[in-house]
């Protein structure tokens, strides 16, 4: 009997140790975090002047690099690529140029805690780069770069020690591209929604 009642005593002691070791865990954010992803890519349509813009949906990836300067806040480099087909509709007439896209931007991030689980961790970001089009099938139209501000957040759900499982969406939002052609301008803003998963290494 006295044997129960001392490892119950010894129990009771170390609760709340392993309680702390698991706030201080779930507290622990790593320096640096490189991510690779799969993702596709939705583009609201928008018509001005008669012209319509609406680009096809497609499939993508993206890398990115964060350096988380405290536990609450870093820094993020992103590039993504993703292949589809810009199309421009008149009542008379419509254009389809099948283009590569590419975009660098980078991001103050926020890291949110998570009041579900010690588990996971949320984070919300916002910055700017540019989005280059360049078109795969003519060299007689020139590419074009536009100025895009980026939006989005995210989960981490961990696996290993240095791995977790990265789910995100982010909004893309830039001038329609016009290839400097007076009948592909639509000077509308357009978004772009690009969901995301795959990997990230800390170390």
């Amino acid at each position: 009997m006295k044997y129960i009642v001392v490892g119950l005593a010894l129990l009771a002691a170390l609760c709340p140790l392993a309680d702390a070791q698991a706030v201080e865990t779930a507290r622990y954010m790593p320096r640096h975090q490189i991510t690779l992803q799969g993702s596709a890519n939705f583009t609201r349509k928008v018509t001005d002047s008669g012209i319509t813009f609406k680009p096809t949906s497609s499939g993508g990836g993206l890398v990115g690099y964060r350096f988380n300067i405290t536990r609450w806040l870093g820094v993020e480099g992103e590039y993504d690529f993703f292949r589809n087909t810009q199309k421009f509709i008149t009542s008379s007439s419509s254009t389809a140029l099948r283009t590569n896209v590419h975009a660098a931007t980078g991001e103050a991030v926020v890291n949110i805690p998570n009041p579900l689980t010690k588990r996971m961790s949320s984070y919300a970001f916002v910055g700017g780069g540019a989005l280059l089009y360049d078109p795969c099938d003519t060299k007689l139209i020139d590419g074009q770069i536009r100025n895009v501000i980026v939006f989005g957040g995210g989960l981490d759900i961990p696996v290993a020690r240095h791995i977790a499982i990265r789910g995100q969406a982010k909004t893309f939002m830039y001038k329609a591209p016009d290839f400097t052609m007076s009948n592909l301008r639509t000077n509308k803003y357009v978004q772009t929604m690009v969901p995301s998963a795959g990997l990230v290494f800390s170390f």
